[in-house]
Order: C-alpha cells, then structure tokens, then sequence
C-alpha cells in the first residue's frame, strides 16, 4: 500500500503560479507512474501529467502543455506539479495518484491516491 499526501493547493489569481506536492510513503519502490488528475464540479476526473518514478519521462495534456511541469524528488519520495499562467478554467481538486501499471494515462489504472488539494484561479 502507498500512502499520497498532497500539498499546496491555494487560490491565485489568473495568469499566477502555483507549486503542489505529493509526498509519498509505504512501498513506493512498486511505483512505475506518479500521475496528477484534476476533477472540476460536475465534471469527470480528468490526466493532468504524469512521470515514470525511475526515468523521469514526463508526459502531459494538451491543456496544460507549456504550462504545467511535473518532477519528482526520489530520495524525498515527492512528485512536484509546477503550474504557471494558470486560468479559471485551472481551477479544480488536485490528486495525486500512483501506479505500477504502465498505462499512465487511464485513471482506473491507478491503484492509490491522494485526498485532493483545492486550487482556485480566480479572472
């Protein structure tokens, strides 16, 4: 089991930054992908990014593409998303997400999750 703790949520205004973390802790030595999904209201739980926990690839929606940018901190066992020039349509709950599958993109393959952070993004 992985325990996903995330941080750094806030409210910003349009055009801001923020930084959120996801420390991690249990068997993270499983994780092949740490994945952030956001879920807005009344809308489904959608990929943000993701990052393979050895390699280090990185991968992206096409929403947050030169925006957004997802590190990891291995010996902390901490998952960073960067977000800058963020906008309203940013604003959601923020999860963090592990997986040993290698399919980072489908959200049912994501075996453990954080509790969410709020981010706002106010016009």
């Amino acid at each position: 089991q992985v325990q996903l703790v995330e941080s750094g949520g806030g409210l910003v205004q349009a055009g801001g930054s923020l930084r959120l973390s996801c420390a991690a802790s249990g068997r993270t030595v499983s994780n092949k992908y740490m994945g952030w999904f956001r879920q807005a209201p009344g809308k489904e739980r959608e990929f943000v990014a993701a990052i393979s926990w050895s390699g280090g690839r990185t991968y992206y929606a096409d929403s947050v593409k030169g925006r957004f940018t997802v590190s990891r901190d291995n010996a902390k066992n901490t998952v960073y998303l960067q977000m800058n020039s963020l906008r309203p349509e940013d604003t959601a709950v923020y999860y963090c997400a592990a997986t040993i599958s290698n399919i980072y993109l489908v959200r049912s393959e994501y075996e453990n999750w954080g509790r969410g952070t709020q981010v706002t993004v106010s016009s």
